[in-house]
């Protein structure tokens, strides 16, 4: 493969997980802001902060291991803040970042964490990640129903693609996608503006209830919502995941920067599976470049963080989503494969996947935190010997 083919793949690969990072849950980020009682150009703000901070993170993690590691923000704990924040102004709920940014830290700091992680079998961490992202690849069909051609065309953009330009099938897709979009008339532009954002302080005030109620929810929600599905990507991949070592990076640099907007970052999975496909790179070694090129693409997003609202805004929905269905398709494959395929620990593998696929949610911790639960138990009871 010529070197500008895989430059051109790795780029893309980045590209494609960021906006699908930004696009799929940036609304999550606007009305967090709305909600402690922000304005639009507050929530520019705070996403030129979190694209700095992700982006900085993802390339220094990234190069230093050469491994793929991609960090985002938590979706997961935007939605949380946008019912639990409520009753608590700006300054309370940054003590509250802050606060849970410490313990996450500190989870990395004594390496708790990865004990944990390093004694779950393989087999359920693929078997969790297949659970967690075969939602969006089901959802590419079930958007069908709202842009059936744009949609249709853009499936079969793709396995044409992985038949005929493998190197080019993904970067194909999103180009048809959002032509068709355009052409149909699903892209909005009448409110994009170019626009500079800027740094916005907020001081903390460190509240207890504020830590108790906003704090250690967001702390259990990004470790087991995303912390341990990001680590579950890595590890389904064959690769040694630096666990403590991103535990001990986000969790300081959100100490530090949660005052400008950096609520919580995290290791990223549904995105982060884009940078570890066949199409991101063949040789696996290689594939760190498509999370350093997507943490790039987050420090450029970031400086137009004002304008990207806007022009994110402007995208359907239903168009964003189903990219990143599509984008997983493979990774969604791999994960069935290696979970279910000549294991020991098959029924407590499906027992994940299931679980993990389900809605189930208890004690405000979603599914993910108890498929590996579930998975873990079935290892359990049905071990011989």
């Amino acid at each position: 493969m010529a070197f500008s083919d895989q430059l051109l793949n790795r780029a893309t690969a980045g590209l494609v997980a960021v906006i699908i990072g930004f696009a799929s849950s940036i609304a999550l980020i606007y009305q967090v802001v709305i909600t402690l009682g922000g304005t639009p150009d507050l929530v520019a703000s705070w996403i030129l902060m979190l694209g700095l901070v992700m982006g900085t993170t993802s390339i220094g993690l990234s190069y230093y291991y050469k491994v793929p590691v991609l960090i985002a923000w938590s979706t997961t704990g935007a939605a949380l803040l946008i019912s639990s924040a409520q009753g608590y102004n700006l300054n309370e709920a940054v003590g509250a970042f802050m606060f849970a940014a410490l313990l996450v830290f500190l989870s990395g700091i004594t390496g708790w964490f990865e004990k944990i992680m390093n004694r779950i079998p393989s087999e359920l961490a693929c078997a969790m990640l297949a659970g967690v992202l075969v939602t969006f690849g089901i959802d590419v069909f079930n958007f069908m129903n709202d842009m059936p051609l744009v949609i249709g065309l853009m499936v079969l953009v793709y396995f044409v693609g992985k038949r005929f330009f493998a190197r080019f099938a993904m970067l194909s897709v999103l180009i048809v996608g959002v032509l068709l979009a355009w052409q149909f008339g699903h892209v909005d532009t009448s409110a994009l503006q170019w626009k500079m954002s800027h740094f916005t302080y907020i001081a903390p005030s460190f509240n207890l209830q504020a830590c108790i109620s906003i704090g250690l929810p967001l702390y259990i929600v990004t470790m087991t919502s995303q912390n341990l599905p990001g680590i579950a990507v890595l590890k389904a991949h064959n690769y040694k995941a630096p666990i403590s070592a991103s535990l001990n990076v986000t969790g300081l640099v959100n100490v530090l920067c949660a005052p400008f907007g950096a609520y919580s970052i995290n290791l990223a999975a549904i995105t982060a599976a884009i940078c570890m496909s066949d199409e991101a790179d063949k040789n696996p070694d290689k594939r760190y470049w498509a999370s350093i090129a997507g943490g790039v693409f987050y420090i450029l997003m970031a400086l137009c963080a004002a304008t990207l609202v806007g022009l994110v805004a402007s995208l359907p929905q239903a168009l964003i989503l189903a990219l990143a269905g599509i984008a997983l398709f493979g990774t969604i494959a791999n994960s069935l494969q290696q979970a279910l395929t000549g294991s020991q620990y098959t029924e407590a593998a499906i027992v994940t996947f299931l679980v993990t696929a389900s809605d189930l949610t208890m004690f405000s911790v979603g599914s993910a935190f108890w498929g590996i639960i579930a998975g873990v138990c079935t290892v359990m009871i049905t071990r011989k010997g």
